[in-house]
């Protein structure tokens, strides 16, 4: 059986990612928030594998397409009888409402019917506003030829916050802190730390997710609703040190500067080693350690030091980066 995900959302790049992450991170309790009887269908014991290589073969033109950008998953899973099943999830971004959306759904449907002949079940995830259209189903009819299809719809407001605050399950936290990013650039930046503060000590008290996910968990919250605001993101960092107790040798807040740390090194140097090699061996590779450079300085997170022992150059190097930054 394979399960077909379209999710639309109105987003940056940045928050695309984000987003695929956390149902990565949470796709068992997707499951379970999506769908009944998950326990009695699927082998929850076994992992999941998630093939974003054989999703991209099957849709190579989904990288990008009218302007919308694409952020796909393909799952392997494994059922109660043993069976090696696929799950295909997939998450499209777009900003607005589409006219063709439920005759995508079903081209998407065909395609993978037609690789894999098995079973499929299709569900969009809506994540506009309130008067996003929700279409579920696509007809064509011609001199007694007939299509209807029919595929499962929810969308994000389907549920008010203290609904989903009730729920004894993790992945509502997702669709709360989706429904708080539609007030982004709405509200004050402070109004924003108490809705994202109120996600966060849910999830805490839930006691649903061990120390190492809710710091993951805490991560895409800070990206996902984003405030610049240094100040108000000391305060929630408190916040939660005084929720969680410091009961760990590491702090949640310093698990997720961690992190923080971690992706950022690796954004910069993956994006510094394409530009690099695009330019040549020799001068690629110092290009390409400029660019890691680069992108840690404006982080604004990392010392001098630690820049110039994250990219293994010397304090040297990073000095003459940022100071062509500054020009």
């Amino acid at each position: 059986m394979k399960i077909y995900v379209r999710l639309l959302y109105m987003l940056r790049r940045k928050d695309d990612i984000l987003l695929k992450s956390a149902f990565e991170e949470a796709f068992p309790d997707l499951l379970h928030f999506c769908f009944a009887n998950v326990d009695d269908i699927f082998d929850m014991g076994k992992d999941f594998v998630f093939l974003d290589k054989e999703l991209s073969e099957l849709f190579p033109e989904l990288e990008k397409q009218g302007g919308n950008r694409f952020v796909d998953m393909l799952v392997k899973a494994f059922l109660k009888n043993g069976k090696e099943e696929w799950i295909l999830v997939h998450i499209e971004i777009q900003r607005a409402n589409d006219k063709n959306f439920a005759e995508r759904m079903f081209q998407y449907w065909y395609r993978i019917y037609d690789r894999y002949k098995a079973d499929i079940t299709a569900l969009a995830v809506f994540t506009g506003n309130k008067t996003q259209k929700r279409p579920s189903q696509f007809y064509k009819s011609f001199l007694g030829t007939e299509i209807n299809y029919k595929y499962n719809v929810y969308h994000i407001l389907d549920h008010s916050e203290a609904g989903l605050l009730a729920m004894d399950n993790p992945f509502a936290l997702i669709v709360l802190a989706a429904q708080k990013a539609l007030q982004m650039g709405r509200i004050p930046e402070e109004e924003l730390n108490q809705q994202r503060l109120t996600v966060a000590k849910a999830l805490i008290k839930s006691k649903k997710y061990n120390h190492t996910r809710i710091s993951r968990f805490l991560y895409f919250l800070k990206q996902f609703l984003y405030i610049g605001d240094s100040k108000i993101n000391r305060k929630f960092d408190k916040q939660i040190d005084i929720l969680t107790g410091k009961r760990n040798t590491m702090g949640i807040i310093e698990t997720i500067k961690k992190i923080e740390r971690e992706e950022a090194f690796e954004k910069g140097r993956k994006e510094g080693i394409e530009k690099g090699m695009e330019k040549g061996i020799e001068k690629g590779i110092e290009e390409g350690k400029a660019e890691v450079v680069a992108n840690l300085v404006n982080a604004g997170k990392f010392t001098i030091s630690e820049i110039a022992n994250f990219s293994n150059v010397s304090e040297a190097f990073v000095r003459k980066v940022k100071r062509r930054l500054k020009k």
